[in-house]
C-alpha cells in the first residue's frame, strides 16, 4: 500500500470514527424523552454510537467495545463493576469455548476426514456433493460457532478443490455454472447450520444473552435446536434443489468428485488417535447438552469440560488456545455489547420505547407486527456487513415492540435470531464468510443479489410458515 492510500485510508477511517462519536454526542445531548432517566438516555448515546462503530469500523469492533466501556465509566454512566459485569456472562463463554472445537477439527483434520468420507461414497453427481457438503456442515456446525472458521477454514477450501477436480474454473466459460452452483450451495449450508445450531453462530448466542437480560428468558442448547431442525431441515434440503434449478450447472454426473475425496483419504492415512478422541469429546457434549434438564450442567461449563478434555487429551494444547484470536475478540466485543443492552433494560429505557412504538401501532395484531416487522428487519441487512451488529442494533428494540403487543417472548427471540443469519444471503458482504465464497469469482455481483434475494425471501417464508407453526405445535407458545 503506497503512502497515498495510507493516508487515504486513516483520512476515510477518521471520518468515520467521526460520524460515531459525533452521533452519540447528538442523542448525549438531546432533550430527553418524559419518563426516560438521565442514565439510560446517556447509556443509550454510548450503546448507538458504538453500534454505528461496528456498522462503519472505522476500528476493529473489539477496539470499539474497549473505548465503549471505558467511555461508560468515564463519563460516570456506570459503575466499573456494573461496565465490567458482561465478561462473567455464561453464554459469552460457551461461544469462546465452541472456538476452541473449530480449532480441534482443523487441527486433527477431522471436520476434512468427515467432508472427504461422505464425498467419497455420495458425492457422484453434482446435487448430490451439494447435499455432501449440506451435511458435512451440518455435523460440524454445532462445535463451529465461527462461520468464518467452519466455512472459509473446512467447508470452502474442500468444495473449491471439487470445482477443479471435475475442470470448473472461474476464468473459464466451460463448466462455469457447475462451480457457481457448488460453491454457493455450500455456503448457503454454512448459514442454514447458523440458523439451525445455537453454537452454529456467534450472533445466535448474542441474540439469547441479549433476550435473556432483557426480558428474562434463557434459551438453552436444546431448546433452539429443537425449535430450529424441522423448518431448518426443510431448508437443508431445498436450497440446493433450488439452486441446481435456478443456475442449472452444466455437469450433472461428477465421477471425478468420489475419485478426488478416495485420495485425499488415502493421503490422510488412517484416523489418529486425537481424531478418536475428539470424536468421542465431540458425541459426549451433544449428549451433555441435550440431557441438560436432567443433569442441571449450564451449557456453558458443557463447553468448558468439553475443552479441558480436549487439552487434557492433548488435541489441541494451550497455544492453540491462544492463538484463537477470533475467539478472545468475540469475549471482548460480546461482553461489552450484551451488557450494554441488559442495562438498558435495567435503566428502563427498553420497556419505555416497546410502551411508546406500541402505543403507535395500537389496532394490529401482534402477528401482523411481527410478520411486518420481519420483513424489515430482514431486509434491513442490505445495509449492514455483520450479523453482530444487525442483532446489536435490532433485536431488542424489535423484539420488546413485539412483546409488548403480546407476541410469546420465545417465539419472538428465535425467530429473530434466525432471521439476522437468513438475511447473510443478500449481499455479498452478508456476513464475515460471505467475502470467501464470493471471492472465488464464479458469480458477479448482480447474480449473487439476484439468488441471495430470492434464497433470503424462501427462508423468511419458511421460518414465518413452517418455523412458527412448529414452536407452537411443540409447546414454545
Amino acid at each position: 500500500m503506497s503512502d497515498m492510500d495510507r493516508s487515504q485510508k486513516m483520512l476515510g477511517n477518521g471520518s468515520r470514527g467521526f460520524i460515531c462519536v459525533l452521533l452519540g454526542i447528538i442523542i448525549w445531548f438531546m432533550p430527553m424523552p418524559e419518563g426516560v432517566k438521565p442514565e439510560a438516555w446517556h447509556l443509550l448515546a454510548v450503546f448507538a454510537a458504538t453500534i454505528a462503530g461496528f456498522i462503519l469500523q472505522p476500528l476493529p469492533i473489539g477496539a470499539i467495545s474497549i473505548m465503549a466501556c471505558t467511555a461508560l465509566v468515564v463519563f460516570g454512566v456506570m459503575k466499573p463493576d456494573q461496565a465490567l459485569a458482561g465478561f462473567s456472562n455464561g453464554t459469552v463463554w460457551l461461544i469462546v469455548s465452541a472456538f476452541m472445537f473449530a480449532a480441534g477439527f482443523v487441527k486433527t483434520g477431522l471436520g476434512k476426514r468427515i467432508a472427504y468420507l461422505l464425498l467419497s461414497r455420495f458425492g457422484d453427481s453434482t446435487l448430490h456433493v451439494a447435499y455432501v457438503m449440506s451435511a458435512a456442515d451440518f455435523i460440524i456446525a454445532p462445535f463451529t460457532p465461527s462461520n468464518t472458521a467452519r466455512g472459509g477454514g473446512i467447508i470452502y477450501p474442500i468444495v473449491r478443490s471439487v470445482c477443479s477436480a471435475v475442470g470448473s474454473e472461474p476464468d473459464k466459460k466451460e463448466n462455469r455454472r457447475t462451480g457457481a452452483f457448488l460453491i454457493y450451495s455450500a455456503y448457503c449450508a454454512v448459514i442454514t447450520s447458523a440458523c439451525i445450531f445455537l453454537t452454529g453462530a456467534s450472533n445466535n448466542v448474542l441474540a439469547t444473552s441479549i433476550g435473556r437480560d432483557l426480558f428474562g428468558v434463557t434459551i438453552g442448547w436444546c431448546d433452539w435446536f429443537t425449535a430450529c431442525i424441522v423448518p431448518g431441515l426443510i431448508l437443508t434440503v431445498l436450497t440446493p434443489w433450488m439452486l441446481y434449478k435456478m443456475i442449472n450447472p452444466e455437469l450433472k454426473e461428477t465421477p471425478e468428485t468420489k475419485t478426488l475425496a478416495q485420495h485425499e483419504l488415502a493421503v490422510m492415512g488412517a484416523m489418529s488417535g486425537k481424531e478418536k478422541i475428539l470424536c468421542v469429546i465431540f458425541l459426549g457434549a451433544l449428549v451433555l447438552w441435550a440431557t441438560g434438564s436432567i443433569h442441571g450442567i449450564d451449557s456453558a461449563f458443557v463447553a468448558l469440560l468439553a475443552l479441558s478434555a480436549m487439552l487434557a487429551t492433548r488435541c489441541i494444547d494451550w497455544n492453540d488456545v491462544l492463538n484463537q484470536r477470533g475467539a478472545w475478540d468475540v469475549l471482548i466485543w460480546m461482553g461489552v455489547l450484551v451488557n450494554m443492552a441488559a442495562y438498558l433494560s435495567k435503566f428502563g429505557l427498553m420497556s419505555w420505547f416497546a410502551n411508546a412504538v406500541g402505543a403507535s401501532l395500537a389496532g394490529y395484531s401482534w402477528f401482523i407486527m411481527l410478520i411486518l416487522l420481519s420483513i424489515i428487519y430482514v431486509y434491513a441487512h442490505y445495509g449492514l456487513a455483520s450479523n453482530s451488529a444487525h442483532i446489536a442494533a435490532m433485536f431488542g428494540a424489535f423484539g420488546a415492540i413485539l412483546v409488548a403487543a403480546g407476541a410469546p417472548v420465545l417465539g419472538v427471540l428465535i425467530l429473530l435470531g434466525v432471521l439476522a443469519n437468513s438475511a447473510s444471503f443478500l449481499t455479498h458482504y452478508g456476513c464475515g464468510v460471505t467475502p470467501i465464497f464470493f471471492g472465488a469469482n464464479y458469480m458477479g455481483q448482480g447474480e449473487w443479489w439476484k439468488i441471495g434475494f430470492v434464497i433470503s425471501t424462501v427462508h423468511l417464508l419458511v421460518w414465518l410458515a413452517i418455523g412458527l407453526p412448529w414452536m407452537k405445535l411443540i409447546g414454545f407458545f
